[in-house]
Parts: structure tokens; C-alpha cells; sequence
């Protein structure tokens, strides 16, 4: 039996005539339809990477703002063997006659959110994914409630997605937002992310001029947009590799134009829901690559950095890091650690048997009371074991693992065996 267990997770289980499973594949299997095997382990690799393909689809149409019919969408979305397990778990709005409802898959049919299955869906419905851009507060509050209640996991981040609304300072720059601006970012890692969102980038090489700023774009025909994010290159010794691409990129303005004319557009101008996705990419780009996400930056990265490393690593939170704070918030209450853990400002405090430790919510960097001493833990590729039994409400927050992780980790502390932790928390 294979089963969709996650976005890129599908779990293959081998039963006995009788149906009684068995830990893997029989031997017999593996002797007798060798070929039969291989295709069908083929097949559970494919499955895996459309749903993390679909998912990135999806995710990427919210910007879209798409509506499909409901024939389309019972077709291709609702009723589809692969697409079902990504969309039961969404929230959509079908909208018929002027009147609109936001909907959910809950026991065999489309309900709203207090289970009330929905009428009149027919030829006349078209249907689009949910966003928290326009909605009331109460509204976003409640579906994170029944999501978290429900310990329902998005496939993406949707009841819990950001929501970027201009500044005061950006309606005073008028043709720019500087919110993003004055990071330092991994190059590589951040080409990489910028990518995957579908953003075009050139990295940065020793042999590009040095005085001019390069920029991420993404173009946003449906809109007549275009999206650009500026960034220059980190100069220093040694700050690039062998083949003289920079390894660091410092970061500046986000601004909008038309596809064919570079003239910069007023923020004010700019769909809500357009802006906001925009810049949650942004965030995202230096939500993740930013050296001071690097717990050994402070001893081994650019000295004339380090004062970046040190107001990131336990600065202000962004807007990625405040969503993630009140998904911390909501999941306290039930973990194994919330006698020892609490939300205080922009830290997860965890008092352990040996010292007490603020983990910071957006970096993950840690301090150790009562002096603020640093303690650097790097993850393992392994870090989200620890969490693979603690229910998350969306999925695509690395962070929010290494975090939760971090703090299993400290409320044990005298368990720690790892010399490189027990001699700064002072463990004999």
C-alpha cells in the first residue's frame, strides 16, 4: 500500500496475504519481480516529487489570484488522486451570485469552518485559494485555531502566511521600500532560494564591475509588473571562491516597474496582495541566508561584519519570524517541554536543569542567562528528529524544527553528551 504521508514523504507498506504488515519488502519480491520493484519504487519517487511540485505550484498561484470552475476544480484539484491530498488540507473561498464562503474538506465533503456542509456548489461556482490579504483579523485568527486544533498540517503556509502592508517609511519613499535593505546575505544560498521562487538572479563575480548593484527580477504578467530586488557585492578578503563569485551579497531596495520601462512605480500603486507576496519573498531571501542565521559567524565570518551578525542574531522580528512566533505560541501548550518553555518578546525561553536559554525566534541563536552569554549549536542535517512527533500547523519552516529542536535539546541539558555544548553551559 503506498501512501501520501507529507509534501516529498510517501510511505510504502508491505502486507502478508492476511494483512499483517510486514517492516519491509519480502524477499521473494525482491527475487522474483525485480523489475516490477524497481518500476514501482520509480513510481513512489515520482509521486514524491510532483506533490513537492504541486505544492510550489500552489503556492506560487496565490500571487495569481486564480479561480477555477468548480467542474475545473473537482477535476483537476479536489477529486485528482495526487492533487486531493495537497488541496483537502487548503483553504478555498467559492464565490456564486455576488456572495462568497470560505471553505475546507472535512468529513467527506466541503464544509465551512464550523463543519456546515456547503450548498449549492455547481456550474455557477468558481473557486479560489484562500488568502489572509483582505480578510478581518478575527477571520485569520479563527482559521489558525481550527487548523491547530484540528492538528490539521497545511502543505504550505497559508492560515499562518505573512501579510506585508506598507509603512509609514515606505509611503515616504513613495517608489521604494528600504525595509529589506542593509543585510548580508549568503550568495550562493541566496541565488538558490531566489530561484526556486521563480526570481531571475545573475550571481555575482570578481569580474563584474564593482561599482554597480545587480538585482533579483520577477516578472508578473498578470499584473504588467515587474518585481526587483537589488543587491551589491560584498568586497573583502577572501570573500569570494575559486571560480571569483562572490560569497556574500549585501542587500537594498525593493522596487516595481512596468516590463518594458525601468521607471520605478509608487508602492501605493501596487495590489495589496501583489506587495505582500513580493516582499514575503524578500523576507524569505533573508530570513534564510542571511549570515547571521550562521551560528559560527561570530568567530569565522568577516570581522567588519559582525556587528550586522550580532543586531540580526538577536535583533527585532521580522514579519517571518513574528508568524512563527505566534505558531509557537499556539503550540506550546502542547508539547512535552511547556512546563519549562515560555514566549517572552522575540525569544523561546527554556529553563534547563543547568542554565536557562533564549532562543531567538527569527535567527535561532541562542543566549544563556543570567550574563547573555552566546551558545553556538549547529544543526545536523538530522536536526528535525527531535520534532518529527510535534504536530507543526504548516510545513516549509526549517526554522521553526532547528528552533523547536534547540529547546527539546536544553530542557535536557544535563543529558547533553556532546562536548562541544557541555563546555559552555558549564556541564562537569
Amino acid at each position: 500500500m503506498i501512501t501520501i504521508v507529507g509534501v516529498g514523504k510517501i510511505d510504502i507498506q508491505w502486507q502478508k496475504t492476511g494483512g499483517t504488515p510486514l517492516k519491509s519488502e519480502p524477499a521473494a519480491v525482491k527475487k522474483d519481480f525485480t523489475a516490477e520493484l524497481k518500476a514501482l519504487k520509480s513510481t513512489v519517487a515520482d509521486i514524491a516529487k510532483n506533490t513537492t511540485a504541486q505544492r510550489n505550484r500552489l503556492d506560487r498561484s496565490l500571487i495569481l489570484n486564480r479561480r477555477w470552475t468548480w467542474s475545473q476544480f473537482k477535476t483537476y484539484y479536489a477529486e485528482h488522486g495526487l492533487m486531493s491530498f495537497l488541496t483537502r488540507q487548503l483553504i478555498w473561498i467559492a464565490e456564486k451570485d455576488g456572495q462568497s464562503v470560505d471553505m475546507v474538506y472535512q468529513n467527506g465533503t466541503w464544509t465551512d469552518q464550523q463543519g456546515a456542509e456547503i450548498d449549492g456548489l455547481d456550474t455557477n461556482t468558481t473557486i479560489r485559494l484562500w488568502h489572509p490579504v483582505g480578510q478581518s483579523v478575527e477571520n485569520v485568527l479563527a482559521w489558525r485555531d481550527f487548523f491547530t486544533s484540528k492538528e490539521i498540517r497545511q502543505p504550505l503556509k497559508q492560515a499562518f502566511r505573512e501579510v506585508y502592508l506598507l509603512t509609514e517609511a515606505e509611503l515616504k519613499t513613495r517608489m521604494y521600500s528600504n525595509r529589506m535593505a542593509a543585510h548580508i546575505l549568503k550568495q550562493h544560498q541566496f541565488n538558490t532560494l531566489a530561484k526556486g521562487r521563480g526570481w531571475r538572479y545573475s550571481l555575482l563575480g570578481a569580474y563584474d564591475k564593482g561599482y554597480e548593484s545587480e538585482k533579483a527580477v520577477i516578472d508578473l504578467p498578470a499584473y504588467d509588473l515587474k518585481a526587483e530586488f537589488w543587491v551589491s557585492e560584498v568586497y573583502a578578503d577572501g570573500a569570494w571562491n575559486d571560480t571569483g563569485i562572490y560569497l556574500y551579497v549585501s542587500t537594498d531596495q525593493v522596487r516595481f516597474t512596468r516590463p518594458n520601462n525601468n521607471d520605478p512605480l509608487s508602492l501605493i500603486d501596487i495590489p495589496p496582495l501583489v506587495f505582500s507576496e513580493i516582499m514575503r519573498d524578500v523576507d524569505l531571501f533573508v530570513g534564510v541566508a542571511s549570515v547571521g542565521n550562521d551560528p559560527n559567524w561570530r568567530d569565522e565570518g568577516l570581522a567588519q561584519y559582525r556587528t550586522y551578525w550580532e543586531s540580526y542574531s538577536f535583533g527585532d522580528l521580522g514579519e517571518l519570524a513574528k508568524t512563527r512566533k505566534q505558531a509557537v505560541e499556539r503550540l506550546l501548550p502542547r508539547l512535552k517541554i511547556a512546563r519549562v518553555a515560555t514566549v517572552r518578546d522575540k525569544f523561546l525561553v527554556v529553563r534547563g536543569k543547568l542554565r536557562t536559554y533564549k532562543i531567538h525566534l527569527g535567527s535561532g541563536n541562542i543566549l544563556m542567562e543570567p550574563n547573555d552569554q552566546y551558545l553556538c549549536i549547529v544543526p545536523d542535517r538530522s536536526s528535525d528528529k527531535a520534532t518529527t512527533n510535534v504536530f507543526l500547523p504548516f510545513e516549509g519552516d526549517t526554522m521553526l524544527s532547528i528552533i523547536l529542536s534547540k529547546a527539546f535539546l536544553l530542557a535536557d541539558d544535563d543529558k547533553i553528551t556532546d562536548p562541544s555544548i557541555t563546555w559552555q553551559i558549564g556541564k562537569p
